[in-house]
């Protein structure tokens, strides 16, 4: 997933969760599945990371000073500078590009 290429902010938007929440019908759900998608782009972007700094990984453990290298740092930058995975989510959400279903488990009272 290129995440550059999305239209998300970079910063924080104040969005009104009544609007937002007209697709499920109920606010916390529609937390619940931001939520979600986002701890999926997490996973996501930081196994992208892993992968591009284990290039960058010491083959010997011995504590001698680690020399920082400038691709390393501009890797680090890069995502550091990306939009958060909740913005990203939120975004998704909002341009109707995430797909989720409600379960229809039966929840018994108590």
């Amino acid at each position: 997933m290129d995440y550059k290429k999305t239209n998300t902010p970079l910063t924080t938007v104040t969005r009104d969760m009544i609007e937002l929440s007209k697709d499920t019908g109920n606010v916390y759900e529609t937390v619940c599945v931001i939520a979600q998608r986002a701890n999926q782009i997490a996973a996501q972007m930081k196994s992208d990371l892993e992968k591009k700094l284990q290039e960058f990984a010491p083959y010997n453990d011995t504590l001698e000073e680690v020399n920082e290298n400038r691709e390393q740092i501009e890797i680090s930058r890069y995502y550091e500078r990306l939009p958060k995975p909740t913005l990203i989510a939120t975004q998704e959400y909002i341009d109707h590009k995430l797909f989720f279903r409600k379960s229809n488990k039966n929840r018994g009272a108590l």
